[in-house]
């Protein structure tokens, strides 16, 4: 396993981390994911240590706290060998305080993660999604709160915007208090807004990158492609969250494809190993039902695509940027090159 620097911290952690969105399937939502138990994340977690991922990440929004319980439960007895990441944000009930992240909110829901994952102390902390009702400062008030009693190590966020993210860390330096080091964000060779701003934002401030999503809810997990598509009514068909248009998906499934034969490799490690050579990646959130599927992602991080395999992954899945980075890239290119890690 390749380990990494997380952002600008002194953390390496590896640079494919298991996610345990899957663990406990307590809603509707989740079992659409998975619903696997205490004994089979317990069976999960052993495979991933074997193999070097030692950092799983969580939130407690997955099924209502039930993942964390459960990581918790599979990591019991080890704690010492492991990396914890959780986050808040998400709505876990019906009351006016139990959604965003103000001082209040992040403060509970950091004690009943702890509670539920077992631990006196979480590595990662990252805030969910960006709380338009609550300024800024607070969030960094609370987190640094949190930080000095010792139950965070490191903090950082997700599905943040550029300016969300870049307010908060000027914010951040002003007042001296824990600034992201890392950024959870959709990327995936379907997905690749993350590109036009965050990724620039990244490599200017020194803020990694999380990667969630990176099979694009199963779209490049080598299942469907050009004359094999998803069964009708499965998760694939139906699931509109990664809704990528026919012919795009097919062209980038092609070239998965055939580097896949060429390497030797499964489609999904290829897609993996891609995302792995991207400027600002500190690690990929992997997910697996069971241990053979964990182990073959795994895969992804002892291998890489040579220069020319890059290129042909980089031209499929190419699109056109949104304004004003199309202009920038296009009519202004010597002055706003594309980022290189």
């Amino acid at each position: 396993m390749e380990y990494r620097r997380l952002g600008g911290s002194g953390l390496k952690i590896p640079a494919l981390v298991l996610g345990t969105a899957t663990f406990g399937g307590g809603t509707e939502f989740f079992r659409k994911w998975g619903d696997t138990d205490s004994n089979e994340a317990t069976s999960l977690v052993s495979v991933a240590l074997e193999h070097g991922c030692n950092m799983f990440d969580t939130a407690d929004a997955y099924s209502l706290g039930q993942s964390e319980e459960i990581l918790g439960a599979a990591i019991r007895g080890r704690r010492d060998k492991v990396l914890i990441a959780t986050k808040t944000g998400m709505a876990m009930g019906d009351g006016p305080n139990d959604i965003g992240t103000s001082r209040e909110k992040i403060i509970r829901s950091c004690e009943a993660s702890l509670r539920r994952l077992g631990t006196d102390v979480i590595d990662l902390y990252q805030l969910h999604a960006f709380d338009a009702q609550t300024p800024v400062e607070e969030m960094l008030h609370a987190l640094d709160v949190l930080v000095r009693s010792g139950k965070v190590r490191y903090v950082g966020v997700s599905n943040y915007s550029g300016w969300h993210l870049m307010k908060m860390l000027a914010l951040a330096d002003r007042h001296g208090l824990p600034r992201p080091v890392v950024h959870q964000a959709y990327y995936s060779l379907v997905g690749r807004d993350f590109e036009w701003e965050l990724m620039p934002l990244g490599l200017d401030q020194d803020v990694g990158t999380l990667v969630w999503s990176p099979l694009a809810g199963a779209k490049l997990s080598g299942k469907i492609g050009r004359n094999r598509p998803a069964p009708a009514g499965s998760r694939l068909a139906t699931d509109a969250t990664w809704d990528v248009p026919e012919d795009r998906l097919y062209k980038v499934t092609d070239v998965l494809e055939t580097v896949s034969a060429e390497t030797g490799r499964s489609v999904p490690q290829v897609a993996l190993a891609w995302l792995l050579s991207r400027p600002t990646v500190s690690g990929i959130v992997i997910g697996a039902r069971n241990a053979a599927q964990l182990v073959d992602n795994l895969g992804a991080s002892d291998f890489q695509l040579d220069p020319a395999q890059v290129a042909r992954l980089d031209e499929a899945s190419a699109v056109t940027p949104a304004y004003p980075y199309w202009h920038q890239r296009r009519t202004f290119t010597k002055r706003n090159p594309p980022p290189v890690g």
